[in-house]
Formats: structure tokens, C-alpha cells, sequence
């Protein structure tokens, strides 16, 4: 994810002080990683320094001065250009799940492996369960739907290919015993 880009996004709708960056990121990506205050801070210093920002006031809401910003024309040019630009897919498997199987196939015994392939997939199907309340609940937001979809279609694919890989397994057990 490119943090950057996010708050670039989040302040084209309105200036922001850091706290309501870290909300709205938190609310607008509600299946994402929240962003720590420290990551908020710095990368707006440095969108600042880059001229992606300004500083437009400060304001003291019964607590700390805050300095809220706003999106600089220049800004929104670096914005649109990540908009326009489609994303490459990734061209390696970066995934601890996947890890995890090669290494279990490759030190564990197959029953073992089998096991904890699985495990893994009763895992992702009560996730698939707990996304599919979510987005089906009546209080799901938009960005909620669209976080599940998005987890959802990942988790889809990774049963899949859970499935097939214990279907490998089986085959390479009955091959190598028969």
C-alpha cells in the first residue's frame, strides 16, 4: 500500500490534521493494517517537504495544537498520476501462508502436511464466514463490502489453492507408496 498516495487521497476530500488522517484511513480501509500516528506524522512531514502539502493552520480543540493541511496543486497532480497508473501484479508469491506449506512439505511428514493444510483451510473458511457477516450486515458500510469483497475473493483463491495442493499431495503420496 502506498501510505503517501492514501493520505494524498484522503486530504483531496478536505483539509486534515493528523489524528482525522489516521480515522479516516482507519474507517475508509477497515480491513487494511491501521496506520500507527508516528507513520501519519512522518510521512506527512516529508509530503510536506516534497511540496504534496501544506500546513493550513493550527487548531486547539481542548487538547494539543494541531496542524491541519491540505492538499497543494501539486499534490493532487502526484495523486492523479497514481490514479491513472495501473498496477503491475506482483510478480513473486509473497505470502507466509504459502511459505509455511513449502516448508512444512519439505520437512514435515505427509500426514503432517496434510494436517496442516487442513487446519489452514477451516482457518480461511470461518474468515470467509466472519467477511461474509460483515458485508451482509445491516449496518455494513460501502467501504465495508468492498474491504470483505476484496478479502474475500484473495481467500477464495487461497482455498483453491489449498485445495489443489492437498489434492497434489495425495497423488505424490500414492505415487511415491505404490
Amino acid at each position: 500500500m502506498s501510505t503517501p498516495h492514501v493520505l494524498l487521497g484522503l486530504l483531496a476530500t478536505g483539509t486534515k490534521h493528523g489524528y482525522e488522517l489516521k480515522r479516516a484511513h482507519d474507517e475508509r480501509l477497515p480491513r487494511a493494517r491501521p496506520l500507527a500516528f508516528g507513520q501519519v506524522y512522518a510521512t506527512l512531514g516529508r509530503l510536506q517537504r516534497d511540496g504534496l502539502v501544506a500546513a493550513a493552520g493550527q487548531e486547539r480543540q481542548g487538547g494539543p495544537e494541531r496542524t491541519a493541511y491540505e492538499l497543494t496543486e501539486q499534490g493532487r497532480a502526484a495523486l492523479d498520476r497514481w490514479l491513472g497508473a495501473v498496477e503491475p501484479p506482483m510478480p513473486y508469491v509473497t505470502s507466509t501462508l504459502f511459505a509455511k506449506v513449502v516448508v512444512a512439505l519439505l520437512v514435515a511428514d505427509v500426514d503432517r502436511a496434510r494436517a496442516y493444510l487442513v487446519a489452514q483451510r477451516g482457518a480461511h473458511t470461518e474468515r470467509l464466514r466472519e467477511l461474509t457477516a460483515v458485508k451482509t450486515s445491516p449496518s455494513a458500510t460501502l467501504d465495508d463490502a468492498v474491504a470483505a469483497d476484496y478479502a474475500i475473493a484473495h481467500l477464495d483463491a487461497d482455498l483453491r489453492w489449498l485445495r489443489t495442493t492437498l489434492d497434489r499431495v495425495a497423488d505424490w503420496h500414492r505415487e511415491v507408496h505404490s
